[in-house]
């Protein structure tokens, strides 16, 4: 009976062990999974095989490593992968793990506090991302940390003298930030650097004097003021320069860049005449009666928890609200929210525009001039201002996540540093929760687009030279995206839909078709994230986008057929242009088949040079599409887009010449 009992007791705590060890490992699977999420860029396929559904054991998915017994992740290593995302802040969750390497990503926004929660941790390499924001104190927490590496990112602020807590700490790379401020050392004058061991064990010592074990540190190339460290003397001098420090041996930042940083500020050290508050409390203590002793304790006890009810409802109340850190419902549903971080840099220099101004300048959102299941288009006029087209995102708040939010400031960014006479100009957005509104403003080009008028206006309407001008005009604004922007930038879904006129038929690119991805990773992701496989991976990605260049040349090619033969690029009964146009091409005898029909004039001169173009533009293999630097030097130098040239090409232009003057 014995045995038998004592069997059963030994099952129950196996079971007991078992579900707990499960329990750990499903918080640290959501907590990967919230990590993927946070990444919208994956162009290497990294995260394709994180998937729940497949398999539930983190221990099989790239760059993650765990212990023996497969029960903890310990590891997290993905490195020069290409990564575009934020840091979810659940990675604080897996708290096992002792390194975290995302080393040469594209990481952008906030560094989470919560990577202070983990305490095993021993390596920290984010180094060479685009890392905004302060370091959080909360790093100190992590006291088992070895390695620190956060170089070559853009992080701010004053540099925490938590980080003194690291007593472990051997390696600090910290150069090739925008920190300010001094070197928390906390040191005295007259300190030595041979005396670093003694001087480390000083519990009055904040910053990096209380680590005996710091050996590589970096701190150039940052805005640190003030003079280094005794304590840190040792060091190489090269780990100072490019600061506003003030050393005259040293090469330091010009004193025009040091004017922002800010003055060093003396840390107070504790007076050692004073006596601990502790060490009072406890002879009051000892002398007064035990009745007043325990009303004390009753008292305190009541305050105390009036101030945790009070710390908990402000927690509410904050979470509530949509400023730096939002919550944001993932479903209709009651399920968990997500808290994620807003870097509110991104969008300091884009005007944001109210609903209530841009309902008034689309009189009501009524003035409708196209729409799709993704979005509606809108004109407006705003009131002392200039004409807009407005596009609103058709999306529901359900689906929209805090992820999203971020993809989406991102975007309004990377669509603000446009700047060029042939694409189009952003003027702001619009965010609103009630209701929900995610819009973008540009600025209108009252001819519409190139697409209406090649199939649905007129095509006479579109003389040869004023083709001419308008495949110029595109050339110049794909090449200023491809070569003059940085990082280059190029258009989703390069047709003539993405074209749109102004008054004098100058051509504008607008990448309206951008916020398709949006959309496709809103609807793929209503659900698990796990469960869609590598759903961060989107054909038209932003990270995709910026490096098919080559594929905006070959649909260039195609664009400049439609343009010069007024035909589709696919229809049902003819099929697909190019291939109609390949005999053509290369055959000056038939070449003239390419024309519009409409045209009645057309310069022979320029359609060979247009056809050359066509052919190198839609050659199969990529690598020998020549650049549209190259293409663009093609078309200015060899096409003639004067009036004296549609004159010459056209007697009809003489006889309309003729009549006005």
């Amino acid at each position: 009976m014995k045995l038998c009992a004592s069997l059963l007791f030994i099952s129950l705590i196996s079971a007991f062990n078992f579900v707990a060890c499960a329990a750990v490992a499903s918080n640290e699977v959501s907590a990967l999974t919230a990590f993927k999420e946070a990444i919208y860029e994956d162009p290497n396929l990294v995260l394709s095989n994180w998937n729940t559904v497949d398999s539930s054991d983190p221990c099989d998915w790239n760059g993650v490593s765990c212990n023996t017994a497969r029960d903890h992740v310990v590891k997290l290593n993905i490195s020069w992968s290409s990564l575009k995302g934020f840091l979810a802040s659940e990675l604080g969750q897996i708290t096992y793990l002792e390194e975290l390497s995302l080393h040469g990503n594209k990481l952008i926004g906030i560094l989470p506090k919560e990577l202070g929660m983990l305490k095993s941790l021993k390596v920290l390499d984010l180094g060479m991302n685009q890392l905004s924001g302060p370091i959080p104190s909360e790093i100190g927490n992590s006291v088992q940390l070895v390695k620190i590496n956060l170089q070559s990112n853009g992080l701010t602020g004053r540099l925490p003298s938590e980080l003194g807590n690291l007593k472990y700490l051997q390696e600090l790379r910290l150069d090739r930030n925008k920190l300010q401020g001094p070197v928390p050392a906390g040191s005295s004058p007259n300190f030595s650097s041979n005396m670093r061991g003694m001087y480390a064990s000083n519990p009055n010592l904040t910053g990096f004097c209380r680590s005996s074990q710091l050996k590589v540190a970096d701190f150039s190339y940052n805005f640190f003021v003030g003079s280094i460290p005794k304590c840190l003397e040792y060091l190489p001098r090269s780990s100072f320069q490019g600061n506003c420090l003030q050393i005259k041996d040293l090469k330091q930042r010009p004193a025009v860049q040091c004017a922002g940083a800010s003055p060093a500020k003396s840390h107070p050290l504790i007076n050692p005449k004073h006596r601990p508050a502790d060490y009072l409390s406890k002879h009051q203590r000892a002398s007064k009666p035990a009745w007043l002793l325990a009303l004390e304790i009753v008292t305190g006890t009541m305050v105390g928890a009036l101030f945790l009810v009070a710390v908990v409802t402000a927690l509410q109340r904050v979470n509530n609200k949509s400023s730096i850190i939002i919550p944001w419902k993932k479903s209709a549903s009651e399920k968990e929210h997500t808290t994620v971080y807003i870097d509110s840099e991104m969008l300091k220099d884009v005007r944001r525009y109210s609903r209530q101004e841009l309902e008034v300048a689309c009189e009501d959102f009524s003035n409708i001039i196209g729409s799709s299941p993704d979005s509606v288009l809108y004109k407006g006029i705003m009131k002392g201002g200039p004409e807009i087209a407005v596009i609103s995102l058709c999306i529901k708040e359900e689906h929209w996540t805090g992820y999203l939010e971020l993809y989406f400031q991102r975007e309004v960014a990377d669509l603000a540093r446009l700047n060029h006479e042939n694409t189009g100009k952003l003027l702001g957005y619009c965010r609103e929760s009630t209701p929900f509104t995610r819009m973008l403003v540009f600025e209108y080009a009252s001819n519409g687009t190139l697409y209406e008028h090649l199939h649905y206006g007129e095509g006479c309407q579109i003389s040869w030279t004023r083709r001419m001008n308008i495949i110029i005009g595109i050339a110049r604004g794909l090449k200023y995206l491809h070569t003059e922007v940085e990082p280059p930038f190029t258009i989703s879904e390069l047709n003539s839909s993405a074209v749109y006129l102004t008054e004098d038929f100058s051509p504008k690119l607008v990448d309206f078709e951008s916020w398709k991805t949006i959309l496709e990773r809103s609807e793929k992701n209503s659900g698990s994230v796990g469960s869609q496989g590598a759903v961060c991976v989107l054909p038209n990605s932003l990270e995709a986008r910026r490096l098919d260049t080559q594929g905006n040349i070959y649909a260039f090619g195609v664009l400049l057929l439609e343009i010069i033969s007024g035909r589709s690029p696919y229809c049902k009964d003819k099929g697909h242009m190019v291939d109609w146009a390949k005999e053509y091409l290369e055959m000056p005898e038939v070449m003239s088949y390419l024309v519009d029909p409409e045209l009645k004039h057309f310069r022979y001169e320029d359609l060979k040079v247009i056809s050359e173009v066509i052919n190198l533009c839609i050659n199969p293999d990529p690598a020998r599409r020549p650049e549209m630097q190259e293409l663009c030097s093609m078309l200015e130098s060899r096409i003639d887009t004067s009036i004296a040239s549609e004159l010459k090409a056209s007697s009809l232009a003489w006889a309309e010449l003729a009549l006005s003057s």
